[in-house]
């Protein structure tokens, strides 16, 4: 599967098939929370939500890919993440862009 965050993909002609995203909501344990609300006391970085952020990309693209697959697409155009705090220490990710296929 091709995922470009562009409206081309270079020498390729293609349907669009719909929108497809993917999305999770992940948190860290409570343990974690605390030893970053200890860190933010003294500055930088706070691992394991950088930790918590990858996995949630990864498994919103995951998901994202799945869907696109499920329509026969050969890519996904366009592709875009946003994310969300739903509480504290608790976020939502979303995976959104276009499922394509090719016709050349």
């Amino acid at each position: 599967m091709i995922l470009v965050n562009t409206d081309y993909i270079t020498g390729k002609e293609f349907e669009m098939l719909g929108l497809v995203k993917g999305s999770t909501i992940q948190s860290r344990h409570m343990g974690k929370d605390i030893m970053a609300g200890f860190k933010t006391m003294v500055g930088g970085e706070l691992v394991s939500y950088n930790v918590m952020m990858n996995e949630a990309r990864a498994l919103a693209t995951k998901r994202m890919v799945e869907e696109a697959t499920s329509l026969g697409a050969q890519a996904v155009i366009n592709v875009r993440y946003a994310s969300s705090a739903i509480m504290q220490g608790a976020a939502e990710v979303i995976a959104y862009g276009t499922a394509v296929k090719f016709t050349n």
